[in-house]
């Protein structure tokens, strides 16, 4: 018989508040166009995309992260020294050590909570939900942030026709608690890293001397929109029968905000009922990879769209290619 006593923790976790944060910046399409050949109408008909927002210096990953944080705090209804774990998904702090989560999390006033980070792309959101459930659950953490946080115009190659017009900054924040009934269903995640070739970085770190040329991102639009569009709906589908919810018992769709054809393709292979919402975020805030669902997920809740109680099905997907899906209940 084992001598280690077994964890004692939550029966179930919850999304209890949630806080983004957009750089003051709005860059439109017309200021992409100073740099591609493209035109207004071609990248919303490709995209949907007519702004996003930019970050300057003094809105770094980690000053974004804490503005964002202090509201999904704040929302939660509890202080920063009840956080007992501080998990940060970014692809866009360039230290590699140490983590950003534990400069965020002192800076918040955090009592020693315990910090890390994570690279799973666009599907990081729900990488760290997943976790945090976990902890919660398991009983090592009381109340766990989770933080979507990127500056990809650091990463954009303004002269790549494919991607310059695709990629904007921000943070997105959860604070996931415990709860008395499910509130976050079993998530559908995986990795297809025979595919990691059609969304990556143009070199390696090792490589930038060398060539001279400052890393971005890349990607093959054609298959990355297809491997969305028809398994992504797949993994989606499988999140709801895992959570046991039918497309009639939704509330509203909150996918990874990569591209409103995609958007639209997805929510017409589920056929999901008109009265879920779906989120759009994508319009006025582009492609923010892991900071995308919860900056979503926060506008949605702001405008009204959505509502506290709400059953919502997220999905974020990218490169690797990974993907993660589950079903929550909204704060």
């Amino acid at each position: 018989m084992s001598k280690i006593k077994p964890s004692k923790g939550a029966p179930y976790a919850r999304i209890l508040g949630v806080g983004g944060y957009r750089p003051t910046r709005v860059v439109p399409n017309e200021v992409i166009l100073e740099t591609i050949d493209s035109s207004d109408e071609w990248i919303r008909s490709r995209s949907g995309i007519e702004t996003r927002h930019w970050a300057n210096a003094e809105e770094t990953v980690a000053a974004m992260s804490i503005e964002a944080s202090g509201k999904a705090i704040a929302d939660a209804g509890i202080s920063a020294e009840q956080i007992g774990g501080v998990i940060v998904s970014t692809v866009s702090h360039f230290k590699q050590t140490p983590a950003v989560a534990t400069e965020i999390a002192d800076k918040l006033g955090t009592n020693k909570a315990a910090a890390f980070d994570i690279s799973a792309g666009c599907a990081g959101f729900g990488y760290g939900l997943t976790l945090a459930k976990g902890m919660i659950v398991e009983g090592s953490a009381e109340y766990v942030l989770v933080i979507g946080v990127e500056r990809l115009s650091d990463l954009t190659d303004l002269e790549d026709r494919a991607t310059a017009f695709l990629f904007g900054d921000g943070a997105g924040a959860v604070v996931v608690g415990p709860a008395q009934e499910p509130a976050i269903g079993p998530t559908v995640w995986g990795s297809e890293g025979d595919k990691s070739e059609t969304i990556k970085q143009t070199v390696a770190w090792t490589e930038y001397d060398s060539t001279g040329k400052f890393p971005a991102i890349t990607q093959e639009g054609q298959a990355v929109f297809r491997w969305a569009v028809f398994e992504m709906a797949k993994v989606a589908q499988q999140a709801l029968d895992a959570a046991g919810i039918a497309p009639d018992d939704l509330d509203v769709f909150i996918p990874h905000q990569a591209n409103e054809r995609i958007i639209d393709s997805m929510v017409k292979t589920l056929k999901l009922p008109e009265h879920v919402t779906v989120a759009r975020d994508v319009r006025t805030t582009g492609n923010t990879s892991a900071a995308s669902i919860p900056l979503a997920m926060e506008r949605l809740l702001a405008t009204g769209e959505a509502k506290s109680g709400d059953t919502a099905l997220v999905i974020g997907f990218g490169a690797g290619l990974v993907y993660a899906a589950t079903v929550v209940t909204l704060p």
